[in-house]
């Protein structure tokens, strides 16, 4: 009998559970509904303001309490997640494009090509992250689109070393060396054969620059130099709340509270990849 329960396990196939990836995979889509879901399932308006109801304490009514003009707190920390998460997404999008792409071609041409990536690279790696951010946008001028853009312009070499790595160990495999004596152009292979085998740690990485990235767009809407009022943002409400901290300590903890959600949705989401992509030993 034990024989036989020996040979059921050994036959039975081991799955092993991903809990990082469930359990981030689990808020984050939590949360992408209760921020999308809140305007059809909350009775307020995030914008309207109500002063007979200003600085309201959590309650029955106000879940989340009310902040100084009298406008519903969970309204607004939920309006603006979809704010942070859209910019957050996008953010990390295009310095990812943007940086997979140069990181190839200098990993797959070498010689000029790679010079003068990685001379680029180490000069805006020499700059504090955000020093530059803040030059771009205290020049150009606080705004969503220039948001994108200081990122885009910053956060691509980070991606660009990642992938450079990878593809200066990939075009000297053989499928590569293949792919080159049938004829294939630079772009086929670059796009079709290089790129998809070796973006996993770019992709890994981006899951985590998720969380820097909502932290770094709520520090400069704090400052002022990120999405601008009234427009709901997480850390416009914290800079709106820090006068009533000792008496009305909702109106920036609870933002507070939902970046941190956030972050660790995404971090356990970027573990879980990094577990499910990793190369098997």
């Amino acid at each position: 009998m034990s024989d036989i329960r020996v040979r059921r396990s050994l036959a039975r196939p081991r799955r092993t559970a991903n809990a990082p990836l469930l359990a981030g995979l689990t808020m984050l889509v939590f949360m992408i509904i209760a921020m999308w879901g809140a305007p059809h399932l909350l009775p307020f308006n995030p914008l309207k303001v109500d002063f007979n109801i200003a600085l309201e304490p959590p309650n029955a009514v106000h879940w989340f309490g009310t902040d100084n003009l009298g406008r519903d707190i969970l309204a607004r920390v939920l309006a603006a997640g979809r704010i942070d998460l859209q910019i957050a997404l996008i953010c990390v999008a295009l310095p990812f494009l943007l940086g997979s792409v140069v990181g190839a071609m200098a990993g797959y041409f070498g010689g000029m090509v790679d010079h003068i990536v990685s001379a680029l690279v180490d000069i805006l790696w020499a700059f504090p992250f955000y020093v530059l951010v803040i030059a771009i946008i205290g020049t150009l001028g606080p705004s969503i689109g220039n948001l994108y853009l200081a990122f885009t312009l910053v956060v691509w070499i980070s991606f660009a070393r990642i992938v450079r790595g990878e593809v200066l160990v990939a075009r000297e495999t053989e499928y590569v060396m293949a792919a080159r004596m049938l004829g294939f152009s630079h772009a086929r292979i670059i796009l079709v054969h290089v790129l998809p085998n070796t973006i996993t740690p770019a992709l890994v990485y981006a899951m985590a620059d998720v969380v820097l990235t909502i932290l770094a767009i709520t520090a400069l809407s704090f400052l002022g130099l990120g999405v601008q009022p009234p427009t709901p943002e997480w850390g416009i409400m914290i800079a709106d709340g820090r006068n009533f901290i000792f008496n009305a300590w909702w109106i920036s903890t609870l933002p507070g509270l939902a970046i941190v959600y956030a972050g660790i949705a995404f971090t356990l989401l970027g573990d879980g990849l990094d577990t499910l992509l990793r190369p098997k030993g």
